[in-house]
């Protein structure tokens, strides 16, 4: 089974979320009205309404982390991910975790950073060295 994955959340400006979403991200801009816009996330479609967005807290605890819950975000290769993170950092991005080896040594060994997009929403992006061990537990 081939697959993408859809999320769609609120934000409270779509010309602010253009600019996140479509500048600082770099993702491709795809269909809109006045009251959403879809964007081409990584591959995988998120939709942006206007709305009040996701409440959160700083409640998950992994590793030696709190982090935001719920979040969302996406799983790269490791140096898809230390591209992303570079223009995060290039970007000023405020970082709630920045980016950090988790878990080295172990399974599951993993890059990862979360960060904010303008609206509060929590987004968490995780890099692996390969794709087939995202789910090792051995």
């Amino acid at each position: 089974m081939n697959s993408l994955f859809h999320l769609a959340f609120h934000v409270t400006d779509l010309d602010e979320a253009r600019r996140f979403y479509g500048g600082v991200l770099g993702c491709q801009e795809g269909r809109s009205t006045q009251t959403w816009v879809d964007f081409d996330f990584f591959s995988h479609q998120i939709s942006l309404h206007l709305g009040e967005p996701f409440k959160t807290s700083l409640t998950g605890h992994v590793g030696e982390h709190l982090v935001p819950m719920p979040h969302f975000g996406l799983v790269l290769q490791r140096d898809d991910w230390q591209h992303l993170a570079d223009r995060l950092q290039a970007a000023n991005m405020a970082f709630v975790v920045p980016p950090h080896l988790r878990f080295e040594g172990q399974p599951g060994e993993q890059w990862t950073m979360f960060f904010m997009d303008p609206f509060g929403n929590p987004i968490e992006i995780k890099g692996f060295a390969r794709l087939d061990t995202v789910y090792a537990n051995r």
